[in-house]
């Protein structure tokens, strides 16, 4: 009678991967021939385990299994389900091998850690000029009692004894074409090519621990809202001395209280009263690289443009730096006193243009067409 996997591995028929998972390394720690030397029974039920675990791990040879009894391609009447899938694999380098049994071999060793991302805020003077942020994240690092191995003090991971340390293991596999070598990770040590016997108490033998770290952010002048900046090597560290992924800082810009950005020039609505734009005016103008003389000739019309040259935003990918420009907007003013209206009165009269009489303005007309 064929054995059981469900059994085998002590767990029912509808548990989960996860719980599949765990009690696969419960009863693999137990039963490992490096901690029952010369037990025969014991290494016996330690290949048992691991191929009650080989099939339920996979979910096509799980579903296979569940439904025929077997995991085996043909099972149930159908003499290509699965062994198609060998040949695919074998002939174009998926992750089942080669035919030659060389295919694409998955490298041994610990995973590289997780990149993580975060967001920095920014003023647009600190677009222009650069600046130096801080940002906290929350991530694993690496386990200073182990140093990351992810065994306890004194101890040291040891070489799989399934893959030998290469963190693959190798079968053949009968198929239409004949014998096919197909090489997947290791059930054992999942791929890394060691386990731990005694595990780190502080880390639970994973070789990282999560703490929140501060890391400092260089912001190159010329960012721009939305553009994401990468950190090498300031993300998660990988399990068991894994490398570690990276950090992707993605920038806001607030919002200016009198600028907006256009590419890479700045541009500014700026008010001039429109007795400055009829006469003309020299005016000290704000930029944020300090103070400019900026002239304003009579007659200046609104929507008129100046442009200061190279006070906008530097090219990010060049030298040099976008223009400032200055969009006049002509002001009119609403809160004339009788003094200032009785002055503009005049000047219209002499400039022989007609004006509403006092109270008699637009609205007023048509205020008065409704009566």
């Amino acid at each position: 009678m064929a054995t059981d996997h469900y059994e085998t591995l002590g767990v029912a028929r509808d548990s989960t991967d996860e719980e599949i998972k765990r009690a696969y390394k419960k009863l693999a720690r137990t039963h490992h021939p490096d901690l029952n030397p010369n037990d025969g029974a014991a290494e016996a039920r330690f290949k048992e385990v691991g191929a009650a675990y080989e099939v339920l791990r996979d979910s096509e040879r799980r579903s296979r299994y569940d439904r025929f009894g077997t995991d085996q391609p043909g099972a149930g009447g159908d003499p290509f389900n699965g062994g198609l899938g060998d040949i695919f694999e074998a002939f174009f380098g998926g992750s089942g091998g080669s035919a030659f049994g060389q295919g694409n071999q998955r490298r041994s060793g610990p995973p590289r850690g997780e990149d993580l991302e975060t967001t920095v805020d920014l003023d647009l003077e600190e677009v222009v000029f650069g600046a130096d942020q801080e940002v906290t994240v929350r991530t694993a690092v690496r386990c200073e009692d182990c140093d990351g191995s992810g065994a306890a003090a004194g101890t040291a991971p040891v070489t799989c004894s399934d893959c030998k340390g290469s963190g693959q293991v190798r079968r053949v596999r009968q198929s239409v074409l004949g014998q096919m070598v197909t090489a997947s990770a290791c059930g054992l040590c999942g791929g890394l090519g060691h386990v731990i016997e005694d595990p780190c108490a502080t880390c639970d033998s994973q070789g990282r621990t999560i703490e929140q770290r501060t890391y400092s952010v260089q912001v190159p002048a010329g960012v721009d809202d939305g553009s994401t900046l990468r950190l090498s090597g300031r993300g998660a560290a990988g399990p068991r001395g894994g490398a570690n992924g990276d950090l992707y800082v993605h920038v806001r810009v607030r919002p200016h209280a009198t600028l907006h950005r256009d590419g890479d020039d700045l541009v500014h609505d700026f008010y001039v009263p429109f007795t400055q734009a009829v006469l003309g005016a020299h005016l000290a103008y704000e930029t944020l690289d300090g103070t400019e003389d900026l002239v304003v000739p009579a007659g200046t019309e609104s929507g008129t443009v100046f442009r200061l040259r190279g006070h906008g935003v530097p090219h990010v990918r060049g030298r040099g730096r976008g223009d400032l420009r200055v969009n006049i907007v002509i002001e009119i003013p609403d809160d004339l006193d009788d003094a200032q209206e009785e002055l503009l009165r005049k000047l219209a009269a002499a400039r022989g243009e007609e004006i509403a009489e006092p109270g008699q303005g637009l609205f007023s007309k048509i205020k008065s067409a409704f009566s």
